[in-house]
């Protein structure tokens, strides 16, 4: 391959590698699971689906989940930490 072609190709894969990052910087969205779930997604590399109750148990339980992660937060982890 000459330089100019090596030059070519790099810009293309520059092109596809920023077309799949503003892909996936849609941030959070929402979908109904053909089971009548509900999906979050954007989370990590699959959705999380829970059923209308479940969500609503969760949701009633935030208060909670904030403390737990602020008592626990020395042994959690975050994605930077993998």
């Amino acid at each position: 391959m000459s330089e100019e072609d090596l030059r070519k190709e790099l810009e293309e894969t520059k092109k596809q590698l920023e077309a799949l990052k503003s892909r996936g910087a849609k941030g959070i969205t929402f979908k109904v699971s053909e089971k009548g779930g509900l999906s979050v997604y954007g989370l990590g590399r699959f959705p999380v689906t829970l059923y209308k109750e479940q969500w609503l148990k969760l949701l009633a339980l935030a208060n909670d989940i904030h403390a737990f992660i602020d008592e626990n937060s020395d042994r959690l982890k975050t994605k930077k930490d993998k």
